[in-house]
């Protein structure tokens, strides 16, 4: 581990390439907080810079911009409630309800503390274990992701457990959602009624900055908003957790960041899962979970710790396995290749300075982008004070803007109009537009690995969910399911045993 350090110390230190960090996590922060742009586009969007340096400080360049991304998509979910990367979802539902009562400083500084946590976590374990994770990941075949994104949807019961029928109608339509266009396995149009704009299928981003940033808008627009001590200032003052508030989240924090991490080694799983994965692990297991969705540091921390580490867990299959983790790796492998890099298990030993300087680069990354998203928070915090006649058409502007800029397609701004409509009814109606939300991310993970697994079987249902990393985590997946809807059952049957013996 020595070795490893003071090997990426010599190559990260040197003031150039330390000055490239420094450039790549300012990019990675502001990318990361600009609505529609995800952590895998910051990269792509970076990567012309990195043609011009060496593969090895290329590589760290570019760790650098995604880990960034990552920690900038919390100040707008905060802030606003618009997550800058799908991974900050979850953020959303605790970390904008402290924003409105005049908590904002305080949700920011949990969220910078857990994100440099989870990724310093993630970097440690990627230096230490890189080869033996991989290993295990490589266990891992399309049974398995299947019950690895299927335990992602189990987050449905708890996103409101006070309408949970509602909540998984709501992630049953986004399932639904995930299926129209082109069909993975068989290459033919489904549900695309003549129209040519959803052969590509329905775009996540737009969708997740309709139901989150324009249904906000059309609340506040509605129903104006109420003063509270954020509104009444120019800026937000970001506040670190106190020694007290750190003890308290600490289990929560070390949790997320060993899930965030294993669930980003597995190929394809990434962020996006783990921090969804890691909000609902903590929810089952908080004494409090009605606190969840109101304001509680305990949500921040797992969605912002396990998004953070699964960065760091993306980079363990690429560098000892050549195999990426998630799109943002999967770019960043794209780049080493075509710098004449031979990706792969031969990597790491033949040229370890790989290893150093991505792991260097991370622990720099994860210092240096606190400091800057603090920067970058209270630029965007001042907007606060602006009266909502001019932020509201503000927000629907950079909603537009992040909508469009993917994939230069006026369809892709369509699709988020009508999904802030409907989120809108949804909110009203008392459906889930977050479960929509997460319907749609994880859908087409679940459908294209169940068919693929059932194909390598021969069609043998029982084959694919006996395996016995699949059974486990299917068994998790129902318990998880049933424990809600069970729960109120079984509290009312021994209360009533209670008062009996009472009287």
């Amino acid at each position: 581990m020595l070795d490893i350090l003071i090997s990426g110390a010599q190559i990260i230190f040197q003031p150039l390439t330390f000055l490239f960090i420094l450039c790549g996590t300012c990019l990675g922060v502001v990318f990361g907080a600009m609505p529609g742009v995800s952590a895998s586009m910051a990269v792509a969007l970076a990567l012309p810079f990195a043609y011009s340096m060496s593969p090895v400080v290329a590589i760290a360049f570019l760790v650098s911009v995604y880990c960034a991304a990552i920690t900038g998509g919390g100040v707008t979910a905060i802030l606003f409630k618009i997550p800058g990367t799908p991974s900050n979802a979850p953020t959303t539902f605790d970390g904008y309800p402290m924003a409105q009562r005049g908590e904002a400083g305080k949700a920011l500084g949990v969220s910078l503390v857990c994100s440099a946590f989870g990724g310093m976590i993630a970097a440690f374990a990627m230096a230490l274990i890189s080869p033996q994770l991989s290993a295990v990941a490589l266990k891992f075949g399309p049974s398995e992701l299947f019950a690895v994104s299927f335990l992602g949807l189990s987050v449905l019961t708890c996103l409101d457990s006070g309408n949970i029928v509602k909540t998984i109608i709501s992630g049953l339509i986004g399932l639904w959602l995930s299926t129209i266009g082109m069909d993975p396995m068989l290459g033919l149009a489904r549900f695309t009624w003549g129209n040519s704009t959803l052969l590509g299928g329905v775009e996540m981003i737009p969708v997740m900055i309709g139901m989150f940033a324009v249904t906000e808008v059309l609340k506040e627009t509605t129903k104006p908003r109420v003063m509270n001590g954020s509104d009444k200032q120019t800026g937000v003052k970001t506040t670190f957790p106190g020694v007290k508030e750190f003890l308290s989240i600490k289990w929560v924090m070390i949790r997320a960041s060993i899930i965030g991490t294993i669930v980003g080694i597995l190929p394809g799983a990434g962020a996006t899962i783990a921090s969804f994965l890691c909000y609902t692990t903590e929810n089952k297991l908080s004494k409090h979970p009605e606190k969840f969705g109101t304001g509680c540091i305990d949500g921040i921390a797992a969605s912002e710790c396990a998004n953070n580490a699964a960065t760091g867990g993306s980079m363990v299959p690429l560098l000892s396995l050549g195999i990426p983790g998630g799109n943002a790796a999967a770019i960043m492998m794209s780049a080493l290749v075509m710098m004449g890099v031979q990706v792969g298990p031969l990597l790491v030993r033949t040229q370890p300075e790989y290893l150093s300087s991505v792991f260097t680069s991370m622990l720099v990354t994860n210092i240096l982008m606190v400091v800057i998203s603090m920067l970058v928070a209270k630029i965007f915090a001042k907007i606060l004070a602006v009266p909502y006649s001019i932020l509201g058409p503000t927000i629907i502007m950079l909603a537009v803007i992040g909508s469009y800029a993917l994939n230069n397609n006026v369809g892709d701004v369509m699709l988020m109009t009508i999904a802030g409509t409907i989120g809108y009814l949804f909110v009203k109606q008392g459906f889930s537009a977050a479960a929509l939300v997460l319907g749609l991310v994880l859908g087409q993970m679940c459908e294209s690995n169940l068919r693929r697994a059932i194909k390598i079987e021969n069609g043998n249902l029982l084959a694919v969910f006996s395996k016995p990393i699949t059974a486990v985590l299917m068994t998790a997946c129902i318990i998880m399911l049933v424990y809600p809807v069970v729960k109120p059952i079984i509290s009312r049957k021994f209360g009533k045993k209670a008062n009996v013996s009472a009287v």
